[in-house]
């Protein structure tokens, strides 16, 4: 049987909260593993923009690989294509690795990816730096919310709702959970840390802490006022 630590990486926070991103990586590890004498004997996420080379959960998921002989895969090799701190970690590590959109690249593909993402981050750098500074010198506003177009602020509007909602009926589900460790005299902190011995994670998929608990336990305070309120208005 072989031996699989999975990782899988999503650029931005919102990627990471709507699980899309993660959802349709996980989706092409499954299909590659069905049917093979496999086993995943760990498994890595990481929220982190390509350009930053601090790595802490690839760095984990390669150091597990060593420890255990196991092979690090990811699902795809081409979105990940323009990450050059991903490739070259990858290419130098020693780690045997598989992305399952492209099972049969080499660290010789590897190299020239990685080195094809250096000279395209460094393109889009200066492009970006070039558009900034021609709005800049036009007097035009920098990333202000209020200069995006009716229909985009429509759609950020209502991808907010959806997330607010989304959020909402996740901690209606934990907070039962919740109450009764806090019943039995637990800290925020313990709280979290038995939420996730039982299994329980945040909205975004990762571990609870104590500040989480507590934004539960005050969302369900709210609504518990509120409701009270239009009762006594009604």
């Amino acid at each position: 049987m072989q031996r699989f630590v999975t990782y899988y990486r999503v650029s931005t926070q919102r990627q990471g909260r709507s699980g899309l991103g993660l959802e349709a990586q996980q989706a092409a590890v499954t299909a590659f593993l069905a049917g093979r004498d496999a086993q995943v004997i760990g498994e890595y996420r990481e929220i982190e923009s390509g350009r930053k080379s601090d790595r802490q959960q690839l760095a984990a998921a390669m150091l597990m690989c060593r420890m255990t002989g196991s092979v690090l895969l990811i699902a795809k090799l081409d979105r990940l294509a323009r990450d050059a701190h991903f490739l070259l970690g990858l290419e130098k590590s020693g780690v045997e690795f598989l992305a399952a959109d492209m099972p049969f690249a080499n660290r010789l593909t590897i190299g020239i990816m990685a080195l094809v993402a250096e000279e395209e981050a460094k393109a889009i750098s200066a492009r970006t730096k070039a558009a900034l500074a021609a709005r800049k010198a036009r007097g035009l506003p920098l990333g202000n919310r209020a200069s995006l177009r009716p229909a985009d602020r429509q759609r950020a509007a209502t991808a907010a709702a959806a997330w607010s909602k989304k959020a909402a009926a996740h901690a209606a589900m934990v907070l039962p959970a919740v109450q009764e460790m806090q019943r039995s005299g637990l800290s925020l902190r313990a709280t979290a840390r038995e939420l996730a011995r039982r299994g329980f994670t945040t909205v975004t998929g990762g571990q609870w802490t104590a500040s989480q608990v507590s934004a539960v336990l005050r969302r369900q305070m709210d609504e518990a006022t509120a409701a009270a309120r239009a009762a006594k208005e009604g």
